[in-house]
C-alpha cells in the first residue's frame, strides 16, 4: 500500500504547490483534476493550471468518478495527487441533489480505495470549516458539513496530515 498524505487548509495557502513539492522523487506520477468549466472564471483557472502543472505528469481530468480514475491509475502510477476534494464534492452536490448517502457513500469508496491503492497518493482539500455558519444559506452549511465529513474520512486513513498556513506546512498527523 502506497502512503497517504492529506493536505489541507484555507484558500491560497499553498496546498496544491505543497503538493507539487512532495511529488518531486517520484516516477510515474499523475494529477487528477477535479475541476470542471463551468464558467469563464473556472474555464481560466483550469487553463492555468494545465499550463503551470510540470510536464512530468499525466494529467487525468475527472469532475465526478474519482474512485474510478484512481483504479485505472493501480498498475501505471508511482504517485497520484488528487486535486481536489472540495470541487469533487461540489461536483457531487450538484449530481445528487439534496440526498446525502451518495455522496457519503463516494466518500468512503474513496477512502477505500486510497487505502488499498498500491501508489503513494497526495490528495488536496480545503478546511471549510473555520469560519462562521452559513446561516443564511441551507446548500452551504450542507456542503461544509459533507467536505469536512469526507475530509475526516480521508484523513483517517492517511500517514500524514499537513495544514498549510500562509505556505508553510503543519505537521497534524
Amino acid at each position: 500500500m502506497g502512503e497517504i498524505t492529506l493536505i489541507t487548509g484555507g484558500a491560497r495557502s499553498g496546498k496544491s504547490q505543497q503538493a507539487l513539492k512532495l511529488a518531486l522523487p517520484y516516477q510515474r506520477k499523475f494529477f487528477v483534476a477535479t475541476g470542471e468549466a463551468l464558467d469563464d472564471e473556472m474555464t481560466a483557472r483550469i487553463e492555468f493550471h494545465r499550463t503551470t502543472r510540470p510536464p512530468d505528469f499525466q494529467t487525468v481530468e475527472e469532475p465526478v468518478q474519482v474512485v474510478s480514475a484512481l483504479d485505472e491509475l493501480r498498475n501505471s502510477a508511482d504517485l497520484v495527487v488528487l486535486d481536489c476534494l472540495t470541487l469533487w464534492m461540489s461536483n457531487l452536490m450538484h449530481r445528487h441533489g439534496t440526498d446525502d448517502g451518495p455522496v457519503l457513500a463516494q466518500a468512503d469508496q474513496l477512502a477505500a480505495t486510497l487505502k488499498e491503492a498500491p501508489f503513494a497518493s497526495i490528495v488536496v482539500t480545503d478546511e471549510v470549516g473555520s469560519g462562521i455558519v452559513p446561516t443564511d444559506h441551507a446548500e452551504s452549511r450542507r456542503f461544509r458539513d459533507l467536505l469536512g465529513w469526507t475530509n475526516q474520512k480521508v484523513a483517517a486513513v492517511a500517514d500524514q496530515v499537513l495544514l498549510m498556513v500562509a505556505g508553510y506546512p503543519v505537521k497534524v498527523k
